[in-house]
């Protein structure tokens, strides 16, 4: 359990010191009135819609003996400039303490995949720490880095980003030994600008790594990402990808097995895609010193998020694809490829928007829907959005395609005309909330049964 004297702290943080008789020492810290212990640490953070210093007082009611804030209180306290700084400082102290391997995981497409995978493989040798949930951001990083204790082997970190300098800061706060990154694609360009401002920003993460131990895993098919990584990184570097490649670490799919290096694995998660992001996470396996053969005799069955890779069948053989949690162009493309691919009867596609694509919006979307032509699929049906949905439309021209204002008028619409052996992919970005049409559709075809 994290744990810090309070002298060393408020020199750790450059902190004036207020609000009484302060503790000796701490146990625990939070963000959260909910999750406080007795003795532990209260940081009051700010945000768009609340301020943590409200909650002071409640901090102390549930356990905390002492809170870093921003301004002062009536409560023990250490005063310092941001507080969001304080508790990246604070994680970032924690996390020297222990020197075991810290993986950092980002990409525009397959972070969260790739992180549940690398942990899976990691496990196989030993207890991980891994975010529960994406956290992957400014709290959420230092979050999972408080929670590192002695019986941890591993640790991996997920980084998200949104602007030019995020994951510079998450990597400098995490120390990371191994930098991944899955991909360079269009998830942020409305905010970024451009495809090599995406990539920069993204091989920030290398730019943390210690030259001595660090290691950057990189996909050997994405050009662009490993033109940017030379300009930030220039240790060693491991790269992966599919047979065909000219990468490091390769895997061969036989269309059953995915072989590396002569070991037969089971993918766990369907799509060409995702035998990518697991050739990744046996990378980060093969990096560590793991046995690639008790990495396969010790995975267990990977449970991933809702949202992320989700098949559901339902009776007479109708399949649900559930990849509600989050799109961008590239990750939509995988998903109707893997939709493509799978047998049985009619493949529909249920598409919503991709969001944060700024002016490449319109030309992102309808070239989905050219891809959802190219692709053979059966049927197109759309969530209406404003010229994002005639963007997909126009890009599908020549195929069956609806687009329709909401999401049970989508579902009542797919129950009504379900077919046996339909194959049915929900897509969309996480504001969209395609998984109700998914959960409603769900619910009729069920109804229709009992």
């Amino acid at each position: 359990m994290f744990t810090i004297e309070t002298a060393a702290l408020g020199a750790l943080l450059a902190a004036v010191l207020g609000g009484g008789q302060l503790p000796e020492r701490v146990w625990g810290v939070s963000t959260d009135t909910r999750s406080l212990g007795a003795g532990s640490l209260f940081v009051a953070l700010r945000g768009e819609r609340f301020d943590g210093h409200d909650y002071v007082g409640q901090a102390f009611e549930q356990g905390a003996i002492l809170a870093i804030v921003e301004r002062p209180v009536p409560q023990p306290h250490l005063l310092v400039a941001d507080t969001l700084i304080a508790y990246q400082a604070l994680a970032r102290w924690w996390r020297e303490h222990f020197a075991l391997p810290v993986v950092a995981v980002t990409g525009s497409v397959g972070k969260t995949t790739t992180r549940e995978l690398i942990r899976a493989v990691l496990a196989t040798a030993g207890p991980v720490l891994a975010p529960p949930k994406n956290e992957n951001n400014d709290v959420g990083v230092p979050k999972l880095l408080l929670g590192l204790n002695a019986a941890h082997r591993f640790c991996v970190v997920e980084m998200g980003m949104r602007g030019p300098g995020e994951i510079d800061r998450l990597a400098r706060c995490a120390l990371p030994t191994v930098g991944l990154i899955t991909n360079i694609g269009s998830a942020h360009i409305g905010r970024l600008g451009s495809y090599e401002a995406i990539a920069a920003a993204k091989c920030e993460l290398l730019a943390a790594l210690a030259t001595d131990i660090g290691v950057a895993i990189l996909n050997a098919e994405d050009e662009r990402l490993l033109a940017t990584a030379r300009r930030f990184w220039g240790g060693r570097v491991q790269t992966f990808g599919l047979e065909g490649s000219d990468a490091d670490l390769t895997g061969h799919f036989d269309g059953q097995l995915l072989w590396v290096r002569g070991v037969p694995f089971v993918p766990p998660l369907p799509g060409r895609h995702n035998l990518l992001n697991f050739i990744a996470a046996l990378a980060v396996a093969v990096q560590l010193g793991l046995d690639l053969e008790q990495v396969r005799s010790g995975l267990k069955d990977l449970q991933l998020p809702e949202g992320r890779s989700r098949l559901l069948t339902l009776s007479e053989d109708i399949q649900l694809i559930d990849e509600t949690y989050n799109s961008a162009p590239e990750s939509a493309r995988a998903a109707l490829e893997w939709l493509a691919q799978l047998p049985g009867g009619r493949r529909i596609a249920v598409l919503g928007q991709m969001r944060e694509l700024g002016d490449f919006s319109y030309a992102l979307h309808h070239r989905l829907g050219k891809q959802c032509r190219a692709l053979g699929i059966d049927e197109l049906v759309v969530l209406e959005a404003g010229e994002d949905t005639a963007a997909l439309l126009a890009g599908a021209q020549g195929m069956a395609s609806t687009s329709l204002p909401d999401h049970r008028t989508i579902a009542t619409y797919l129950a009504a005309t379900a077919q046996p052996g339909d194959r049915i992919l929900f897509k969309a970005s996480r504001a969209v909330g395609l998984e109700v049409a998914l959960t409603h559709l769900q619910q009729l075809l069920q109804d229709e049964k009992s």
